[in-house]
């Protein structure tokens, strides 16, 4: 008889906060009473690493782990090594010192966050403060990115999806994406300058939740050009958990 658990899986942080907001919205996912969740992290977190979460849902029955990778884009390097340490693929495109976990259970692994329409309407809500007049404004979406051959092509595709997406909810005049691996935001705040003079560009930070990157990194690439910026992540957000929900339920369905 098959029994299925949820293993939520993000990077971590030495921040308890940072822990503490992943925590809340792992518990604020609505499943059968039977189904047991657990949130674990690849790194920082001591006992809630991803093979503590395999063991403890395997040691209450699962048989089938349904894995939510809580990363806001299939372009993470971490994406890749996580896939393989897991079973779903038989090597990383990249090197990587993570070993394969020790799985009994079968593995049903979803998609990242990518271009969600869910994760775009968190966006919105978060920046819509800022907007004072959409038709002489910029939306400019921020993501970490990545340089690495293949990976920088999906974090820039999901960039640029939801950068459109973000330009249909709040009626900007002009969307845009930029990461900061490889640095390319004062290229893109020099060229809509240039462009757009008269128009006001509103900074979106695409990160999970706030802390270093969102606080002095975004701000540091933006330095010497004006823009409006509240450095507000995904989290909190009720609905970071309805869309693992609907990660969970796809998943299912599936399998």
């Amino acid at each position: 008889m098959s029994k299925v658990g949820v293993l939520v899986i993000s990077h971590g942080s030495r921040d308890k906060g940072w822990v503490d907001l992943v925590d809340e919205a792992v518990t604020a996912v609505h499943l059968p009473a039977d189904v047991p969740i657990y949130a674990s992290y690849l790194e920082l977190v001591e006992g809630r690493l991803i093979q503590d979460g395999i063991t403890s849902l395997e040691e209450q029955g699962v048989t089938d782990i349904i894995v939510v990778p809580l990363f806001v884009s299939s372009g993470s390097t971490h994406i890749d090594e996580i896939s393989y340490a897991l079973g779903v693929i038989e090597q990383p495109l990249l090197e990587t010192d993570m070993k394969p976990f020790d799985i009994k259970a079968r593995i049903h692994c979803t998609s990242p966050i990518d271009d969600d329409p869910v994760i775009a309407e968190i966006i919105y809500a978060k920046i819509k403060e800022l907007s004072d007049s959409p038709t002489q404004e910029i939306l400019l979406l921020i993501g970490h990115g990545s340089q690495e051959e293949g990976f920088h092509q999906k974090w820039l595709q999901g960039l640029e999806q939801l950068a459109e997406r973000l330009k249909a909810l709040g009626g900007y005049d002009e969307a845009d994406a930029a990461m900061l691996l490889p640095d390319q935001v004062h290229a893109k705040m020099t060229e809509w300058a240039d462009k757009k003079p008269g128009h006001t560009v509103i900074v979106a930070p695409l990160f999970l939740s706030e802390g270093y990157f969102t606080s002095q990194v975004v701000p540091s690439r933006l330095k010497g050009f004006a823009y409006k910026y509240n450095g507000r992540a995904l989290l909190p957000s009720p609905l970071i958990s309805k869309w693992m929900e609907k990660q969970i339920a796809s998943a299912n369905s599936r399998r």
